[in-house]
Formats: C-alpha cells, sequence, structure tokens
C-alpha cells in the first residue's frame, strides 16, 4: 500500500539526536524536509519506502532527520495557554481529572480583580465546571486548592510532561529516537 507524501512527516532530531520537542512533536513537511536536505542543513538518518522524482533525480522521503548545528533549547518556557496546560499534564487542578485541551481554561489563584497577575505562579489548569464553581474567590473562601502549587517549569520539564502524551501517528522509524530511555525488549 503506498502512503500519499502529504502523510510522510519526518520527525526532526536536534544534532545530538533527541527530539526538537515532544509536545508538540518536531516534525517537518515533506517540502520542507526535501529543501532542507538539498541546502544540506539536515543529515537523513531514516527514509520512507515512498520515492518522488523530478526529470533529473529520485529520492525516498526521509523519515528521520538530524540537525548538522545542534539548537539549544530555552532554559525558560513562553508563559502561554497551551505550556500551562502542559505543565498541569491537562488536568484540572481543583478536581484532578483529566480533559481535552478545549474543555480546558486558565484560572487565576488569587483574582484578578484582587491584584492576582498573570503568571506561572498564580495561573493553574481548570475545567470549566471548577473554574465556575470557584469563581471569583481566593482558594481559601471557595475551599478549592490547587493539587500542585503553581511554578514556572523548565523547558525540559515540560518535554518530560510532553513525552506522556504521544501523537496518534508514530512511524516505526521514529520509535528509536523517541523514547530512548525505555527499557528495550529481547529480540
Amino acid at each position: 500500500m503506498t502512503t500519499s507524501i502529504e502523510n510522510c512527516p519526518a520527525l526532526v532530531l536536534n544534532a545530538d539526536f533527541r527530539p526538537l520537542s515532544y509536545f508538540p512533536l518536531s516534525l517537518w513537511s515533506w517540502q520542507d524536509t526535501v529543501k532542507a536536505v538539498f541546502l544540506n542543513r539536515v543529515n537523513i538518518v531514516s527514509e520512507y519506502d515512498q520515492v518522488i522524482r523530478s526529470p533529473k533525480m529520485e529520492m525516498r522521503l526521509p523519515s528521520v532527520i538530524a540537525l548538522k548545528e545542534y539548537i539549544a533549547a530555552n532554559r525558560r518556557p513562553a508563559f502561554t495557554r497551551f505550556n500551562v496546560f502542559l505543565r498541569d499534564k491537562f488536568s484540572c487542578q481543583y478536581c484532578g481529572e483529566p480533559f481535552p485541551t478545549h474543555e480546558l481554561t486558565f484560572d487565576h489563584i488569587v483574582p484578578r480583580s484582587k491584584g492576582g497577575r498573570t503568571v506561572w505562579t498564580n495561573v493553574v489548569t481548570a475545567c470549566g465546571s471548577c473554574n465556575l464553581l470557584k469563581g471569583n474567590r481566593l482558594p481559601r473562601e471557595a475551599q478549592m486548592f490547587p493539587r500542585h502549587a503553581p511554578m514556572q517549569p523548565s523547558s525540559l520539564q515540560l518535554q518530560e510532561n510532553g513525552r506522556a502524551f504521544p501523537p496518534n501517528f508514530l512511524h516505526e522509524s521514529w520509535r528509536d529516537f523517541l523514547y530512548w530511555d525505555t527499557e528495550l525488549e529481547p529480540v
């Protein structure tokens, strides 16, 4: 069965052969991958069976590539809604239940109306029901306390949390690079 080339992204590894990111998984389209190969910016580590052709050449589409130059990860991740959800493992910090992203929201522990700021240490992930229930009150007033004290995560912590949420599709050629610290089964 031939796969559409549109369904052939390449896993992008840093020069140390670790993924640039886990969540979202660092993937490039086949077009960006081929361009990077021809600009000599990456090494091809693994390939799909899928072949592309031009009048002068043909090549198998890369499935795993490694950057030639190492890109250092930011030590401090950006404060974004998604990164707060990832820090809190997509779980409401009041009821403890996991939810899909579209059912999650921010909750300011100290409400903004009471001087609370929108910063790592004052914002937690909440489901809509808990956020509504807590409302504009302090945790002690609502008798609702976050399960984990909010803090600013490191990029490494977010990467580790992201590893717990694998994408729906993982090509077999990617597996050796995504979970290198898991025990391998004997063959």
